[in-house]
């Protein structure tokens, strides 16, 4: 896959061009379907957004229970849907020209119904245009022209709902509560199991899962190094707890970095890049308590039912908290002014620059308040 910063620069010029051209030539007349026997769900990037997406396909699969619903993905998040019973296909889509050409061609009107999930790829919406004979999508930018149904794009509510806005076109409404459990297969789950027992980490044994990293696209969403360091060594201290570090393997040397700050540092276990994504999902699935910045792995936390504590700065918590009763989101910033807006394109660095970032203005104080919160409400369950 070509690099984040060169897929945004295409996306940007080059398809806002064709979204242009495809809109004032309206080169396809719409004509209403009443059944939906094919139906394409189109959502390109990240883990975490494409977690709570679920619910809203959910929905839809409960209303068109005969339909074929197939998902458009790309390598890093195809395993969300991993052995998703409300799914068709996974359609695996590599971003570059040809790719995408190709797709286009071989499924070339061919769904009745496209639902782009994507808030601002220009992308997304001309695969839709050229594969769907009804189109739905946000109605925000010139992108909006080529779909046949559009709803407003909602920033003021968690995007969980956001997502089951696009179903409202078709009279479909739900309300839901958690998120949906992420799938792995027998033998994701004994390799952790044979790692677990490599490194003598037991499954009653207190399991705190720390999401240190953040993707390419926004590192200043991360809460510094040392702070998390000295939680660590807090829970060590007192509550005994086995601190699981996970990350992809470009954060594995971070990850070490991390822990030489600890004092407690045997009682701490880096798995970056030792593990693929499925195995993380049931790592995590293990933990007790879930602390991590604003990214994938802090949704998966919450798609498991593991009660969640998320970092917030630069993105809003009303968008983004991890999502599911009980679980914690902290934010200290004065106001409500996002440094990200992801339905704008606006998913890069702290408007405050990396070393003023807003997400350090939580305090380890802060995050072991919330902490003790939980673990008092714990032993008050367990009596």
């Amino acid at each position: 896959m070509a690099s984040v910063n060169l897929i945004k620069f295409l996306d940007k010029y080059f398809g806002s061009l064709a979204c242009l051209f495809l809109s004032i030539n309206k080169l396809f007349r719409h004509k209403k379907i009443h059944k939906y026997n094919k139906i394409l769900i189109i959502q390109l990037w990240g883990i975490g957004e494409t977690i709570l997406t679920l619910p809203a396909i959910k929905a839809l699969r409960d209303k068109n229970k005969k339909s074929k619903i197939d998902v458009l993905v790309t390598s890093r998040n195809k395993d969300i849907f991993y052995n998703n019973k409300d799914i068709g296909n996974v359609k695996v889509l590599k971003l570059n020209p040809i790719s995408i050409k190709f797709f286009i061609l071989r499924n070339f009107k061919k769904y009745d119904l496209v639902i782009d999930m994507e808030e601002y790829l220009n992308i997304s919406s001309i695969i839709a245009f050229y594969t769907g004979r009804e189109r739905i999508g946000y109605s925000h930018g010139i992108r909006a022209n080529l779909y046949t149904k559009t709803m407003d794009y909602n920033d003021k509510q968690h995007v969980v709902y956001t997502f089951l806005d696009l179903l409202k076109p078709l009279g479909i409404k739900k309300t839901v509560e958690k998120l949906h459990q992420l799938n792995y297969s027998k033998n994701d789950k004994k390799n952790i199991d044979d790692l677990l027992k490599k490194y003598n980490i037991g499954k009653k044994d207190f399991l705190v899962g720390f999401g240190v990293g953040a993707a390419e696209s926004a590192k200043s969403r991360m809460w510094p190094a040392g702070r998390y360091a000295k939680l660590a060594d807090y829970l060590i201290k007192k509550y005994n707890a086995k601190i699981i570090l996970v990350g992809n393997k470009e954060e594995k040397k971070y990850i070490n970095e991390l822990k030489n700050l600890m004092i407690n540092k045997n009682n701490s276990f880096n798995f970056a890049g030792l593990i693929n994504v499925r195995e993380m999902f049931y790592l995590i699935s293990l933990c007790k308590l879930f602390i991590g910045n604003d990214s994938g792995p802090m949704h998966v936390a919450a798609a498991q039912g593991v009660k969640t504590i998320g970092l917030f700065g630069c993105n809003l918590p009303v968008r983004f908290k991890p999502f599911g009763k009980n679980n914690y989101s902290l934010y200290k910033k004065n106001n409500q002014n996002a440094c990200i807006n992801v339905h704008k394109g606006e998913v890069g660095e702290c408007k405050h620059g990396i070393e003023n970032a807003c997400v350090k203005k939580i305090q380890v104080d802060d995050v072991i308040e919330v902490v003790d919160k939980i673990m008092k409400k714990r032993k008050i369950r367990s009596k």
